[in-house]
């Protein structure tokens, strides 16, 4: 069995009066992300993972945030976009393993949602994909709730004919 692994990281700016969704799940708070798609950090870090792990270059190759056809688009078409090219170059996903990095709000509650609301969008097993929350104990621009980010480590295989 051939595998690899990926590896991905995403950051966006917050401000008053934008959405902030993550995992496919929009939270009620004061500030949202700023980007030019929906800015959920989360599924950019994980379609930069699994990008990467197929040696498919970035999420900005493909969906290039210039791009009037991908402004304001919910990030979880990106995924599927994702998910079809690791298909049709005969990768498959092992595992996924992210973690969010953000002050505010408290989003655990909101996990197994976005667990669920991912795997169904990627077409995995619940189990296949873990999501985890933490503060930066309100240290760099985290703490100071400037930004958000989100990482990804992804397990892929390659599908055997």
């Amino acid at each position: 069995m051939k595998i690899r692994v990926g590896y991905g990281y995403d950051v966006h700016r917050l401000d008053e009066g934008e959405k902030l969704i993550l995992g496919g799940v929009e939270f009620e708070h004061s500030k949202g992300t700023v980007a030019h798609s929906d800015g959920d950090v989360l599924i950019h870090a994980i379609c930069d993972a699994l990008l990467g792990a197929a040696n498919l270059r970035d999420i900005g190759y493909h969906f290039s945030d210039t791009s009037p056809k991908f402004k304001n688009i919910d990030s979880r078409i990106l995924l599927e976009r994702t998910i079809t090219l690791l298909l049709d170059n005969g990768w498959k996903i092992g595992n996924i393993d992210s973690t969010i990095e953000l002050q505010t709000p408290k989003i655990k509650n909101a996990i197994p949602d976005m667990i669920k609301r991912l795997s169904r969008t990627m077409d995995i097993s619940e189990d296949e994909l873990s999501i985890k929350a933490t503060t930066t104990e309100k240290l760099g621009f985290v703490g100071r709730e400037e930004g958000i980010a989100a990482s990804a480590v992804v397990l892929i295989e390659k599908i055997e004919e």
